[in-house]
């Protein structure tokens, strides 16, 4: 039965990353730690035939993405569409500046981790509609191929979520450190098996 495998990454360390800062759409850099976490990755995928290599346009993950595209020998291409979920007004705050600030908003978004929309950002379902038909799409035009995908912390929780069929409730069960790296296969009768979950 002909698989269809994605080497699913994580971006390295960003400059902020102790803060536990929402970073979202902001464009910050990683660290020198993050470098080496995109080289560990890299060497990770070395003699892997990997065909092709996406990454969002932000450049915790373009960073990553030149390092692994290096190694490879191939290219990269970045996509706007693969971006962090944007928590819009809320973006480079902490949980706790999120509660001082927009205390009515807080309360709202705990009462509602689904649903709930940061003034100006997108709720965890807009996250998982703009990003799956992007994914899917990459993943059938490599049918049969081996992909990298150099994304991000919330963006692969709703795709190994999706994945594992889990509900987007149990989202936050499934840990995504930086630098990790994610294999997914998907065989042609639609089933889809996470050979390897934050390693």
């Amino acid at each position: 039965m002909i698989t269809t495998r994605v080497y699913l990454m994580r971006h390295g360390e960003v400059q902020n990353g102790g803060e536990k800062r929402y970073n979202g759409h902001i464009d910050i850099d990683i660290t020198e730690k993050g470098v080496e976490q995109m080289h560990r990755l890299a060497r990770l995928l070395t003699g892997k035939p990997v065909s092709a290599l996406y990454c969002s346009d932000l450049t915790r993950t373009v960073k990553g993405a030149k390092i692994i595209a290096a190694n490879l020998g191939t290219e990269y291409r970045a996509m706007p569409e693969l971006r962090e979920r944007s928590v819009g007004a809320w973006e480079g705050m902490t949980a706790e500046e999120i509660r001082e600030r927009y205390p009515e908003e807080y309360r709202a978004w705990q009462s509602d981790l689904l649903n709930y929309r940061p003034p100006r950002g997108e709720c965890l379902f807009d996250v998982r509609n703009r990003i799956l038909p992007v994914y899917n799409g990459l993943v059938d035009a490599h049918h049969g191929q081996e992909i990298a995908m150099m994304l991000h912390g919330g963006v692969n929780r709703v795709i190994l979520a999706e994945a594992l069929s889990l509900d987007l409730r149990n989202l936050f069960r499934i840990d995504q450190a930086f630098g990790a790296l994610n294999i997914i296969d998907y065989y042609d009768d639609g089933m889809a098996v996470v050979r390897l979950l934050n390693g």
